[in-house]
Order: C-alpha cells, then sequence, then structure tokens
C-alpha cells in the first residue's frame, strides 16, 4: 500500500469549477450578461477535437458562454488571425484559447501574439509572461496555476522550501518555477543537461516533473517525504493482447509513492486542474473586462 498521500487533482477541480459556476452566476447577474470563452480549433486532430469538446461542456456547466470556431486544417494564417481581431473585438467574448499545436503552415507565436492580453486566459503571450516575471496582475498558464493550487492546498506556507521543477518549457516549467519564486520558495529549474540530475532532484521538498519522459523519475530521485507533481502525460506501447497503452506520468508511481509524502496519480492528478483553471481565468477576465471587482481570495 502506497505510503504517500494521493493528492486527487479530479475532487480539487471540481471544487475550484463549483465555486466559479457560482461566482460566474453572480457576475451574469451583475453584468446583464454570462461571461464567454471562445476556443478556435484548427483541422482534425482527434486529441484536440476530444480537448476542445471537454472544454465546451465544462464552459456551459460553469454558467459559462461557449463560443467554438472550427476551421479547416489548410486555413491560411491571415484568415486565423482576422478570426482572433475579431473576437479580441467582441464583447461578448472574455477569454480567447487558440487549441494547439497548429498545423506546420500556420506560425505559432504569431496566433498567441495576436490575442489580447486581456483575454489571453491561457497565459501564452509574451506580455503575460513578462506580467508574472516581474509580479503583475496577468494571466498564469493554466497547468502551472493548477499544480501550486494543490501544492497550496497540501503544505500551505511554502517559504523556504526547496522546489526543483524539471522541465523548462514556456508553458509549464519557466511559469512554474515564477509562481514558486513568489511564493518565496528556493527554485531551481532542472533539465537535460543538469549534471546530477537525481542528485538535484533529491534536494527538493517539492518536486515538479514535466520533461514528457515516461517514468523517468524513480525512488531514488526523490527525498523522503518530498510532495511530488507529476505534469507528465504519456502512453506506453499496449501490452499484449491489448489496442491500447495505459497512461503513465514522468514519475514512476508505484515506488516514488514509497517515499513522497504526497504525490499526484497519473490520470486524475494535475489534468483535471487545467480546464478547472481556464474557466477560473475567463471568469478573471470577465470581471476585469466588465470592470466588476472580484473580492480577493475569492478565486
Amino acid at each position: 500500500m502506497a505510503a504517500a498521500e494521493i493528492i486527487d487533482g479530479k475532487a480539487a477541480a471540481l471544487r475550484l469549477r463549483e465555486k466559479v459556476g457560482a461566482l460566474a452566476a453572480d457576475f451574469a447577474e451583475k453584468a446583464g450578461r454570462k461571461a464567454g470563452l471562445a476556443v478556435v480549433l484548427v483541422g482534425n486532430d482527434p486529441a484536440s477535437q476530444v480537448y476542445v469538446g471537454s472544454k465546451g461542456k465544462a464552459t456551459l456547466a460553469a454558467n459559462m458562454n461557449s463560443f467554438e470556431h472550427r476551421l479547416p486544417d489548410d486555413v491560411g494564417g491571415e484568415e486565423l488571425l482576422a478570426l482572433v481581431e475579431r473576437l479580441n473585438a467582441d464583447p461578448a467574448v472574455d477569454g480567447i484559447l487558440v487549441q494547439l499545436p497548429l498545423p506546420a503552415h500556420l506560425d505559432e507565436q504569431a496566433v498567441i501574439s495576436a490575442i489580447s492580453p486581456d483575454k489571453d486566459v491561457d497565459g501564452f503571450h509574451v506580455i503575460s509572461a513578462g506580467r508574472l516575471a516581474v509580479g503583475q496582475a496577468g494571466f498564469v498558464p493554466c497547468t502551472p496555476l493548477g499544480c501550486m493550487m494543490l501544492m497550496t492546498d497540501r503544505l500551505g506556507d511554502l517559504s523556504g522550501l526547496e522546489a526543483v521543477v524539471i522541465g523548462r518549457s514556456n508553458i509549464v516549467g519557466k511559469p512554474m518555477a515564477q509562481l514558486l519564486l513568489a511564493a518565496n520558495a528556493t527554485v531551481t529549474i532542472a533539465h537535460s543537461r543538469t549534471k546530477n540530475l537525481p542528485e538535484v532532484v533529491r534536494r527538493a521538498d517539492i518536486v515538479v516533473a514535466a520533461v514528457g519522459r515516461a517514468e523517468m523519475i524513480g525512488r531514488d530521485w526523490i527525498k523522503p517525504g518530498a510532495t511530488v507533481i507529476d505534469v507528465g502525460i504519456n502512453r506506453l506501447p499496449p501490452a499484449e493482447g491489448s489496442d491500447k497503452g495505459r497512461l503513465v506520468g514522468d514519475v514512476a508511481f508505484d515506488e516514488v509513492s514509497e517515499i513522497a509524502g504526497a504525490i499526484t496519480p497519473v490520470p486524475g492528478g494535475v489534468g483535471p486542474m487545467t480546464i478547472a483553471v481556464l474557466l477560473r481565468n475567463t471568469l478573471v477576465a470577465a470581471h476585469r473586462n466588465a470592470g466588476i471587482d472580484l473580492a480577493e481570495g475569492a478565486l
């Protein structure tokens, strides 16, 4: 039996979504309209279609409007940018999310940069990243903010704790480190070129794994009692007689859960928090766009 406490991301996400739903109903009463999230999907990637469908259902369930825009795989860059500009100007739209990845012929960075920072609920715009870096109010990418919520829910004050973030992506690793710094943790960003990586990770009171390598982080990497947040989601090759491999994280869950103090499972850990935080960010955007105060700490 696992010694570690299992951090239940599904339960945490449900609590956040219920809170968002109640506050969204209150916003609609005050603003005379519902908060709105626009999602743009280019092409027919099956995984992206599932994600977009899930986001749409979750948005409606949270008392907000969902606007879906599905474009063909061969859409031109100018047409896509023109749609983004229309959404920027639409007062019914508070948040804009362009589902990534985009087809290879489209410039992802140009599309992200075209989104108004005030509607950038994914938190990917360079202005959003800059605001996070200098401590100004802006939007934080959903996955690291969800991780932060799970951490603080378990640990409370993170001041003085040593945290190691494995991975340096703009979407998870870098913003995760910024959030931990803002919480007064001592932060190391580790990556593929880090020397003696297991030793570096073993110092940490908090480990955030976001490298995209199945079960890379084993028991001997982890300090006894550490809190382990596994962002990775990897599908293993199917076993004999099966047509679908199981999903695992970047952490070898069974062995690490024997030594960690707490750990997120995959699936059911960080994943559910991502959509919940997207809804949260959209509601925050709606309040800002409408000039309506949202009570500090409400979300």
